[in-house]
């Protein structure tokens, strides 16, 4: 399993919305859309 894919899972687990988890990462919602597709992992 990529690391994409768990951090969608996980977020998915939590009942979360990409922009949610961007606001509690301190992070922009593409950057966890990126994250997810494995486009970008910083």
């Amino acid at each position: 399993m990529k690391i994409g894919e768990i951090i969608r899972e996980k977020r998915k687990e939590l009942s979360l919305t990409q922009e949610q988890l961007a606001d509690f990462l301190g992070v922009t919602a593409p950057a966890v859309h990126k994250w997810e597709k494995g486009v970008s992992l910083r």
